[in-house]
């Protein structure tokens, strides 16, 4: 089957070099030239682990091509999947323009059935605009088929998804759906079939719930630091209830990138428009905001004044294996930090290059130890692997002040302490008062 992607960005390039891995033959296209020459030319333009090899060997096999030309894919194809960027306005809402061009570009070409598939993150409505714009005289039904790819592991999420959400007015173009995703099918992977409405609603309730248990776990954890429980044991075992579960009650600095914080004020905004309060997911972007206000207080406590004081962070992106530093609570502290006069050194092991564009002013290490040397204090922002086994000792060796911020938990605190260092971490008493670390003066 022959399918068209419009759209080259994660979502778009991800689907299409997925589509293409189930045998597909798929054109993907994208209106910036240079995105598109890159492609052609083997290079991919985001970080996404295991991309460039799934992409490679699927235009080696002539399943996955690119281009700027619109018509040719487009009146080849079976099934058109839009894939472009709904960005969010200031009140919230998502912003539709690339959308609503895509649709006007579709009926302009249309040349006989085809399913008109979004993929993009849409509110719900979007897809009756959609057949609107397109308008009358068109043999076509829009499908509404929500992608839920986590950055960082999208591809076994696409190849391996705990569902497929199929929201369709027309057996046909359910059909056409179902036999793209024969081998999830095959797999057994669970389909949810409905109607187009439903499908555009499921992706913003799933994101809107899995934004608030991060803020629900985030709040235990400021209330266990202040009646002496213990947020990963609470954690554990809130976890083991069926009805709960263990995912994403790990405590951190807040929840950022490009999705749970998009999608939790357009869930907002939607409910808005129809006269409804979300008033959960108010309450979980209001949590949010307060736990990163709550890190930098966090920081201080530590620290002190931080004007004039050396600060090392360990990681910019919002989550590991990805370069996205989208609304990271990573940024929002190196931000803050700098304004308010530290000298901040950082690594990341992907998404400095993307920090450096906006934040000049940081220095950026080649490795955690280089951040290290002379701090006063070492921030752990973002639970990149590598950051997992850091040698304390040699840590001690280079902080100039021998104290560690643990934003992410990964460490026990007894470990730590045993090497010297003082340690802080989130929702939980530290296993050693510094007072009592040898060789080290309680601040």
């Amino acid at each position: 089957m022959r399918i068209c992607v419009v759209g080259s960005g994660y979502v778009g390039l991800v689907t299409g070099a997925c589509l293409a891995d189930f045998g597909m033959d798929v054109v993907c296209v994208d209106q910036d030239q240079k995105k598109i020459a890159q492609l052609q030319a083997g290079r991919i333009p985001i970080y996404e682990p295991g991309l460039a090899t799934l992409v490679a060997k699927n235009e080696e096999a002539g399943r996955l091509s690119f281009t700027t030309d619109l018509g040719p894919a487009l009146e080849a194809a079976a099934a058109v999947f839009i894939a472009v960027g709904t960005p969010p306005r200031e009140d919230g809402s998502s912003d539709l323009r690339y959308v609503r061009e895509v649709a006007q570009a579709i009926g302009g070409r249309l040349n006989n059935y085809k399913a008109i598939v979004t993929k993009s993150t849409v509110p719900v409505g979007t897809g009756r605009m959609i057949e609107e714009i397109i308008g009358p005289g068109h043999t076509f039904s829009v499908v509404s088929n929500p992608e839920f790819l986590r950055e960082g592991s999208a591809i076994e999420d696409f190849m391996r998804p705990d569902r497929l959400v199929i929201g369709s007015r027309d057996q046909r173009a359910t059909d056409i759906m179902l036999e793209i995703y024969s081998p999830l099918r095959a797999r057994g992977v669970p389909i949810v079939v409905t109607d187009v409405e439903t499908a555009e609603m499921i992706k913003y309730a799933s994101n809107s719930f899995l934004a608030t248990r991060i803020s629900f776990i985030n709040e235990v954890a400021e209330l266990c630091e202040r009646t002496g429980a213990d947020v990963q044991v609470v954690a554990h075992g809130m976890g083991l209830d069926r009805r709960i579960g263990p995912l994403f009650l790990r405590p951190g600095p807040g929840f950022g990138g490009s999705c749970f914080p998009k999608d939790t004020r357009a869930m907002v905004s939607m409910a808005r428009d129809a006269g409804a309060r979300a008033e959960i997911v108010e309450a979980t972007l209001q949590v949010n905001h307060r736990v990163q206000e709550r890190m930098l207080a966090r920081i201080e406590s530590v620290l002190g004044n931080p004007a004039g004081r050396n600060v090392a962070l360990l990681g910019l992106s919002f989550k590991p294996n990805t370069d996205d530093i989208r609304e990271s609570p990573a940024m929002f502290v190196l931000e803050n930090l700098l304004s308010r006069g530290a000298k901040v050194r950082v690594y990341d092991p992907a998404a400095m290059d993307n920090a450096r564009r906006i934040r000049p002013e940081a220095i950026y290490c080649n490795d955690p130890y280089e951040v290290a040397e002379d701090a006063d204090l070492l921030v752990i922002l973002t639970e990149w692997n590598q950051f997992r086994a850091l040698e304390f000792g040699r840590l001690r060796q280079l902080l100039r002040e021998p104290q560690i911020l643990d934003l992410r938990n990964l460490y026990e605190p007894g470990r730590v302490a045993d090497a010297g260092l003082r340690y802080s971490s989130l929702g939980r008493a530290d296993a050693v008062p510094a007072a009592t670390v040898p060789g080290v003066k309680a601040s």
